[in-house]
């Protein structure tokens, strides 16, 4: 069952003749982001970069859109989404720009139109913090890194 919710976008002059955000396959959970770029960047070894993408989107109210690695050239080439995944809040309305680093020992080209990233729709959660002297027991407690196996 699928589920569809309308968010308007905004294409910057940059952008323009780029394909708009889209799914690849029909189980993609991910929108493919392109790189709006008016000339190639190169990326060197463990350098990050800023890539706009040329868009602006306008979120309902209790949703985000992450950003995340696209698993080609995270693998193919150890390009990936620095701060990944990375949240657009739903009250942004500046340009979405993609934090690239370069993991790898060899230069990458980014041209314009690359598919550089990801982009996921999610429903957010508040919680409301209430502050108690001692948290409730569980078996595990504290452990962590690594100790359940």
């Amino acid at each position: 069952m699928n589920s569809l919710i309308n968010i308007n976008i905004e294409i910057l002059s940059h952008a323009k003749n780029l394909p708009i955000p889209s799914y690849q396959t029909e189980g993609a959970a991910g929108l493919d982001l392109f790189a709006a770029l008016t000339q190639p960047v190169k990326i060197c070894p463990l350098e990050r970069v800023l890539i706009p993408t040329g868009l602006k989107i306008d979120l309902p109210p209790n949703m985000e859109a992450q950003i995340r690695p696209r698993s080609g050239i995270a693998y193919n080439y150890g390009i990936t989404v620095l701060n990944s995944p990375g949240t657009i809040d739903s009250d942004y309305r500046g340009e979405i720009k993609i934090i690239l680093i370069n993991l790898s020992q060899d230069n990458f080209i980014i041209e314009r139109g690359s598919r550089i990233a990801q982009m996921i729709f999610s429903p957010i959660t508040k919680a409301k913090l209430s502050v108690v002297s001692t948290l409730n027991k569980t078996k595990r407690g504290s452990k962590g890194f690594g100790s359940t196996g």
